[in-house]
């Protein structure tokens, strides 16, 4: 592009004149609104279909160069090539496999910690470096930053990991205590970095996320952290852009892909399913649609928190008397969605006033109904479904031994609906995390134990690790990932649990920058 993008915000508050290091730095907008790009550019399908011919980092080069980034292009090519290398364990990144004949599933979680967060958080904490570089070079305030991010489970270690012993930068990650799986809790406390921090929260996601939304938006807080401490907050979860941009590459990549494999004839539409609790990852698709790959339906994928299957069902976002359930998927155990207010925003035409309206009501109602036009907009778009705690074990189990590919339980969900919703297209099935991230789970499930049920004393025994080794030994389904198999003799750092209130999260944030002075 000759100019540069621009962003607003979701609320209504801005009209435009922040850039992509301006929104990567500032992670959440003026108001509490999430900020998009004041413009979407296009691409035709002959610029997708030439993607195939990159590598990877080429692929993501290109995308954020559409985008209209306010860096310089051989500066973009670098980070990227240092975001997509030798950290993940196959040269391609995110390969596809079609497991059975029009089902392809896109495997996410080749990066340094399983899962797919690690697609974007190798990416944007290069460029949150660039971006603070590139505001210092300018003659910014030289203030440093500290991230704070709430996590279901792999959006903390792959924050913790991209940002560790980064200039300037800090982070903190908060995740619901008891509500992540054993793996995920020893991929956090065991952290690497003189810069990182981790704390469990009494409650569940909602609550950890709700929690530092409100240190965002307390301005007297964030007065004394500026004045006092010389910090400003940023974020590493998906409300920020530069966690969603990454996002959209890996979309746009995977058609150029299956059009190169013969998968799909150029130009011809696919379908694309995924697991979603925050929305982020399928808004990622709609992105990449819009932008002009062929995606025809969106399949949203949820467990027995099902609040987005109902909202697309009947434009109806209700959780004022809705359980919030533990399930075998957990970092999709969320009922507070952060990115359907991007995607709501979207479809009502951009209106602001009508999306602060309907955070509001949540916020005060638990509760929103968008207008009929845009209820009837997120039906043509979106196709959706929720599967229970014993289908994705069933699913787990059907898929392995029907043909030995063996998913973890959130790709599960997705696959289960994929099935159910499948037309005559090819689908693109994401698949977001490596088995052995969920090994309690999927053993059970390859074994018919329901949910709830107690393992077999031999097995309740083991360590995690040696449950992934025992699985991995009879499934075939090895080896470990490396960044795993080393928890096994890795001493957890980080064993705090706080109250689930904002208070709290303000408290440990301050603690956090006071101990860090000391040293």
């Amino acid at each position: 592009m000759d100019a540069y993008n621009t962003y607003l915000d979701t609320r209504g508050y801005t009209e435009g004149g922040y850039s992509f290091t301006d929104v990567v730095i500032e992670g959440l907008a003026p108001g509490g609104g999430l900020f998009v790009p004041h413009t979407i550019p296009t691409i035709s399908t002959e610029q997708v279909c030439a993607l195939a011919d990159l590598p990877y980092a080429a692929r993501a080069a290109f995308i954020y160069r559409v985008f209209g980034v306010d860096l310089p292009d051989e500066l973009v090519d670098e980070l990227m090539q240092g975001a997509y290398g030798d950290n993940f364990d196959d040269e391609r990144i995110c390969p596809i496999t079609e497991v059975t004949p029009g089902m392809h599933v896109l495997e996410l979680w080749h990066g340094p910690t399983s899962a797919f967060k690690d697609m974007a958080l190798q990416c944007l904490p290069r460029f949150f470096s660039a971006s603070i570089d590139k505001k210092r070079e300018s003659g910014g305030e030289p203030y440093d930053y500290l991230v704070l991010t709430a996590t279901s489970g792999d959006t903390g270690k792959a924050a913790l990991e991209g940002f560790r012993d980064r200039a300037h930068t800090g982070i903190i990650v908060f995740y619901p205590h008891g509500g992540v799986s054993d793996i995920q809790y020893l991929q956090m406390a065991t952290q690497r970095g003189d810069n990182v921090q981790v704390y469990g929260v009494q409650g569940n996601f909602d609550d950890c996320q709700t929690n530092v939304k409100t240190a965002f938006n307390d301005v007297p807080f964030n007065e004394m952290l500026a004045e006092k401490h010389g910090i400003k907050l940023s974020s590493a979860n998906s409300i920020n852009w530069g966690r969603l941009l990454p996002q959209i590459v890996y979309y746009v990549s995977s058609y150029a892909e299956m059009v190169k494999s013969g998968a799909v004839a150029p130009g011809d539409p696919i379908d694309v399913c995924v697991p979603t609790g925050n929305f982020g990852n399928i808004l990622a698709a709609y992105y990449a649609r819009r932008m002009g790959t062929p995606i025809s339906r969106l399949l949203c994928a949820s467990n027995e928190n099902r609040v987005l299957t109902d909202f697309i069902r009947t434009g109806v976002y209700d959780i004022s008397d809705r359980e919030f359930v533990l399930t075998p998927s957990p970092s999709m155990d969320i009922l507070v969605s952060s990115n359907l207010e991007r995607q709501v925003f979207e479809l009502c035409d951009r209106n602001g006033d009508a999306v602060r309206g309907w955070m509001d009501d949540l916020r005060s109602r638990k509760r929103f109904e968008v207008d009929e036009r845009t209820a009837a907009r997120m039906k043509e778009l979106y196709a959706a479904d929720s599967v229970s705690n014993a289908e994705c074990f069933a699913t787990i189990k059907q898929v392995f031994d029907e043909h030995g590919y063996l998913l973890d339980p959130h790709s599960a969900v997705a696959w289960t609906v994929a099935e159910r919703l499948r037309e005559d297209k090819p689908i693109l099935i994401a698949s977001t995390a490596h088995w052995a991230k969920f090994g309690p789970s999927v053993y059970r499930a390859l074994k018919g134990i329901p949910v709830g049920c107690d393992l077999p004393s031999d097995v309740a025994s083991l360590s995690g690790m040696q449950l992934n080794e025992r699985i991995a030994s009879e499934t075939g389904a090895g080896p470990i990932p490396a960044g795993l198999a080393e928890l096994a003799s890795l001493t957890p750092r980080f064993t705090g649990v706080i109250a689930g209130s904002p208070v709290s999260v303000e408290e440990a944030t301050v603690s956090f920058l006071e101990k860090r002075k000391q040293h």
